[in-house]
């Protein structure tokens, strides 16, 4: 699930994602003074159905904690993904999020190598 201002960001996404709305608009606005329009309704979408977010961004994971919403990281999702069987090994999909400008700090890198025994 994802809200219209992340599909706005990102452009067409997956069919399997679906696009809602949050329903508190109030919400939205106030979580707008301290994140970005995507992670503002993303948030408000997790906190309304009671769902895990995905969230990499240091202020908007904050707000996402403070108000109770469990937070995964990429990295995160990497290691569950490599876990779960879905991807083989995370380092590639590391080395090309660092070629594209998506940094990992190298604590949380070797960290996550090392949960997924590479």
């Amino acid at each position: 699930m994802a809200p219209p201002a992340v599909e706005s960001e990102f452009g067409p996404l997956p069919p399997w994602i679906i696009v809602r709305a949050p329903v508190d608009l109030g919400m939205v606005a106030a979580l707008r003074l301290v994140v970005e329009a995507g992670e503002s309704e993303a948030i408000t979408l997790a906190y309304e159905n009671q769902i895990r977010i995905i969230l990499d961004d240091r202020k908007a994971r904050e707000a996402a904690h403070r108000l109770g919403i469990p937070v995964t990281g990429t990295v995160g999702l990497l290691i569950k993904a490599k876990q779960a069987g879905v991807v083989s090994a995370i380092r590639p999909i590391l080395d090309a999020l660092d070629a594209n400008q998506f940094r990992v700090g190298e604590a949380l890198r070797a960290e996550a190598l090392r949960l997924a025994a590479e």
